[in-house]
């Protein structure tokens, strides 16, 4: 019988260390070939997008993720999940929630490989449902001593700040200007829309650990070029994807041909992760495509689930 899952039953049930080992299990398995994670494909349609990202771990299950960009204030996400032998539908997850702690989730594992070992602050540009997942899951892999927050609008930044202190325990504050909330920060994330950026390079310090979350092409991007300047290792979770943007990702072009490394890679040794305390890391996620699936598999198989 085909599981039903809400975005209720996701949050109650899904914890960041659970949703952290899962995605790094998923980002192993696409290294190591087992999880087939082609980049995503979009439909385009009146008004926006219907965008598909699917995925198969080999000899288990198959599935995918689908969402629109039409720009609906109550959007949702489908999450569907496919046993491999018989072909029927195991599970089915609408809503937000899974993606977004996905998201998150992936960030967590990129701070957990990157960032420093003794990382204990973090700055928050955005303060949407995906800064709120990033300092989540980042929580769960790093002692995290203070939160400071900016948006664009203090009633918004104010209640993310007493979101993190409430629900994770966390001291946070709101401060007034991105620069501002980055600067002297161990981790620092970026989760905006703007098509700009928000922040420079000479905002980070030495030793910092950046996730970037938001537009990332050339064009249309929440940071520039002389933060990729500044970065001693760029990082992402799917090359697939990231070479598949067009227009190009910023990371993939000019001199940063060949830079960019697989989280995967550095999980499994093959490729170097941080090598010194000074260096400045940079992680540009781009949603690897089945591990949303590969997220909902191991939460119904978490014991007790019952759907």
């Amino acid at each position: 019988m085909t599981q039903f899952i809400t975005d209720a039953e996701v949050a109650a049930r899904l914890d960041a260390e659970t949703a952290t080992r899962a995605i790094r299990d998923a980002l192993l398995a696409a290294y190591r070939g087992r999880l087939v994670a082609p980049p995503r494909v979009a439909a385009p349609m009146a008004g926006g997008r219907l965008v598909l990202g699917a995925g198969q771990l080999s000899g288990e299950w198959y599935g995918f993720g689908s969402y629109d960009t039409f720009g609906h204030a109550e959007g949702e996400q489908v999450v569907a999940l496919h046993d491999a032998a018989a072909g029927r539908v195991r599970a089915i997850a609408v809503g937000e929630e899974i993606g977004s702690r996905r998201t998150g989730a992936l960030g967590g594992v990129a701070v957990q490989a990157l960032a420093r070992p003794d990382a204990a602050t973090l700055g928050l540009v955005g303060a949407g449902g995906q800064a709120w997942a990033q300092v989540w899951a980042i929580a769960a892999v790093r002692r995290l001593r203070e939160v400071t927050v900016f948006c664009r609008t203090p009633a918004g930044r104010e209640k993310l700040a007493a979101r993190i202190r409430a629900e994770l325990g966390i001291p946070a504050r709101a401060v007034a200007t991105a620069p501002e909330a980055v600067r002297d920060r161990d981790v620092v994330v970026l989760a905006t829309t703007s098509p700009t950026p928000v922040i420079s390079a000479t905002d980070l310090s030495p030793g910092s650990h950046l996730n970037t979350i938001g537009p990332k092409q050339v064009g249309r991007a929440e940071f520039g070029s002389d933060l990729l300047d500044r970065a001693d290792l760029l990082v992402t979770d799917s090359l697939a994807q990231a070479g598949a943007y067009d227009p190009p990702m910023l990371g993939t072009v000019g001199t940063y041909a060949g830079r960019l490394r697989a989280l995967g890679a550095v999980l499994a040794g093959a490729e170097p992760g941080r090598t010194t305390a000074d260096q400045v890391t940079v992680f540009c996620s781009v949603g690897l495509a089945g591990s949303e699936v590969f997220l909902l598999d191991r939460l119904t198989r978490e014991p007790g689930w019952t759907g």
